[in-house]
């Protein structure tokens, strides 16, 4: 399939409050709507809208708040969509910061590339239509539609850095093959063959290997509690310069919240930020590893990133715009895994915009990763595959004992006014092509 290279203009019209005189930021104020527009390479096009209200309470506290609420309806061109209302409260519980998430994350295409890194083959000409080795575009793909109803509390336990965080959270997942018939609607050439046609590797693994079980074939509820502990000494949170920012903690899901599983994970990050040049030049990095302690985790939840709070509409990996940014989204998932980012952070260019202190930032990154625990493969793997795929070879999708660090390199333009309004065009190259090429994107904010 021939790749073209997108330039993307965007002009957004902003209608913010922020630039007001301190003394009008009393009570509930209307924060900005902007259109919900960017690009991902493994997503497509991002196409909708997003409105953010502020309450300040009074003018002593600006331009901290009381309350803030986000709302987006967004769609992406690849099938992927974002209906999402956060709210989060510092005065709501006195003494605890509330972070409340309703959202509804439908996808016709996710993807999955097998477990365990590179144990599992990805053969890019199989979704390539130009090539003869092509099967389907939806090789690599399943349908998830995710929704989720997520409560996040965090309190002071020391001082003004250590504090302790505690959550519960609601997900329910509907899994299923991917509806060719709906994505070939509007499609006149090249229809996408059925996957009673042409199996993808979710059917292969469902249907022909029974590595996803019968009973996470189809989806279900993953319920949740988890506890932990933060440290935050950051100068600054959309963008610092200095500062630790570290959190560990366990999740539990625990039978008694309606589980269809039963299992318990264990999370670190650790964050820290130096500056080399002040105001101009820092250096940062992220270590995240984690691992599940007990239990049986289904496989469309083992993508999850785990973390304190969502700082966007999604935290899964590894691969992807929010962890690996020039490998494939989802192309590494274990029981274990270790997650680094190193990122040089330089602002050569400031300005003033529309009266508001604003600069270009410049970042060159470097991201890594791997499996530490396999997803346990059945034992007869090899003698079932022999016998029930017979018009595939082994080494087609399986290399056992493969698994090494995955890395890539690239760099990160960010245009960002009025130190929080941060847009972020990652370009991002993998060093194997066992994990894609090039991983282009268009957000919102720095990666941590």
């Amino acid at each position: 399939m021939k790749k073209t290279l997108l330039i993307i203009i965007t002009v957004c019209l902003c209608f913010s409050l922020s630039g007001q005189e301190k003394k009008s930021q009393t009570g509930w104020k209307f924060g900005g709507a902007l259109p919900a527009v960017s690009f991902d390479s493994n997503l497509g096009f991002q196409y909708g809208a997003l409105f953010e209200f502020f309450n300040y309470g009074n003018p002593s506290i600006f331009p901290e708040f009381y309350d803030h609420t986000y709302t987006e309806i967004s769609r992406f061109t690849k099938g992927s969509g974002v209906y999402r209302l956060m709210y989060e409260s510092n005065h709501l519980i006195p003494g605890i910061e509330l972070i409340s998430d309703l959202s509804y994350l439908p996808d016709l295409a996710n993807q999955f590339y097998g477990f365990n890194g590179y144990e599992s083959v990805f053969n890019k000409d199989w979704m390539d239509e130009d090539t003869p080795d092509y099967k389907t575009a939806m090789f690599y793909r399943f349908q998830r539609n995710q929704f989720r109803f997520k409560n996040d509390f965090i309190g002071k336990l020391s001082g003004e850095h250590l504090k302790w965080n505690a959550g519960f959270s609601f997900q329910n997942f509907d899994v299923s093959s991917v509806n060719t018939s709906k994505l070939n609607k509007g499609r006149k050439d090249n229809p996408l063959p059925s996957v009673t046609e042409e199996p993808g590797l979710f059917e292969l693994y469902r249907d022909s290997l029974g590595i996803i079980s019968e009973n996470e074939s189809n989806g279900g509820w993953v319920n949740t509690i988890k506890f932990g502990l933060v440290w935050d000494s950051r100068d600054n949170r959309p963008n610092p310069m200095k500062g630790i920012w570290t959190e560990a903690g366990v999740e539990i899901a625990p039978g008694f919240l309606g589980n269809d599983w039963g299992f318990s994970k264990f999370y670190i990050t650790h964050r820290q930020y130096f500056t080399l040049v002040e105001n101009n030049l820092s250096l940062v990095y992220r270590v995240h590893y984690q691992s599940t302690l007990s239990g049986d985790v289904p496989f469309f939840y083992q993508s999850q990133v785990l973390t304190y709070r969502l700082t966007g509409y999604s935290s899964e990996g590894l691969g992807g715009s929010s962890t690996m940014r020039g490998i494939l989204k989802n192309r590494i998932i274990g029981d274990a895994f270790v997650l680094g980012n190193v990122e040089l952070r330089w602002k050569p260019l400031y300005f003033k915009l529309f009266k508001r202190d604003s600069y270009l930032g410049l970042n060159l990154f470097y991201d890594l990763g791997m499996v530490t625990k396999d997803i346990a493969m059945p034992e007869n793997l090899q003698s079932t595959f022999n016998s029930r795929m017979t018009q595939y070879n082994f080494n087609d999708i399986f290399n056992p004992g493969s698994e090494k660090l995955h890395h890539c390199v690239g760099i990160s333009i960010m245009p960002v006014w009025g130190e929080n309004f941060v847009v972020a065009v990652d370009i991002g190259k993998s060093f194997n092509a066992q994990d894609g090429n090039i991983g282009f994107a268009i957000g919102l904010n720095y990666l941590f």
